[in-house]
């Protein structure tokens, strides 16, 4: 038997468009404003709109070895998104806070969920797990057409499984957003 994957929180990973790095404290008016701007927020948890509090979690996060929360840059440094992996479950782990600011480059969504998905099947995990609102269509048929399957609906979510081998055809199907796989520099 082998022991449960872990997360691991890395300080840069590495795509073909995209960067993600980890986030810090020096990051919470950014995260801040994609949380709280109204369209781009309007399928997430409700974020207090004070910079003190989102530097405060940001702090607590740097301690909590449970979660991996990144930046998203371009190659040329701009940050251009958000995304965070949790709630690990034997094999399996949750994803979200996924969000894309204006400007960020084409493909984003699909490489950077591809690079996400690469990562935390580097690091052990056979699948995930996730929650999409259920108004939030586009997304949770992006998820779909990648070969995450809907378990169940429960008010306001649909919840979703992907298994290793979904995710292994995906990167064969989307290859063209990925080509030379991604590059991890951990903390």
């Amino acid at each position: 038997m082998t022991d449960a994957p872990k997360l691991r929180k890395a300080r840069r990973i590495t795509g073909n468009k995209l960067v993600f790095r980890d986030a810090t404290e020096a990051d919470a008016a950014f995260i801040l404003k994609l949380r709280t701007d109204a369209q781009k927020s309007r399928y997430l948890s409700t974020t207090p709109p004070s910079l003190e509090k989102q530097a405060t979690w940001l702090r607590s996060y740097a301690q909590d070895d449970s979660q991996a929360y990144f930046i998203i840059e371009d190659r040329a440094g701009k940050p251009v998104g958000t995304v965070r992996l949790y709630d690990v479950r034997g094999s399996s782990f949750c994803w979200g806070s996924w969000i894309k600011d204006d400007g960020a480059p084409q493909g984003f969504g699909m490489e950077s969920a591809l690079m996400l998905y690469r990562y935390a099947l580097d690091l052990g995990f056979d699948g995930a797990h996730f929650d999409v609102r259920i108004g939030n269509e586009s997304v949770w048929g992006f998820h779909e057409r990648m070969g995450a399957v809907r378990v169940r609906t429960v008010e306001p979510d649909h919840f979703y499984e992907i298994t290793r081998a979904d995710l292994e055809a995906a990167f064969v199907r989307y290859a063209r957003y990925l080509p030379d796989g991604i590059e991890v520099e951990f903390l």
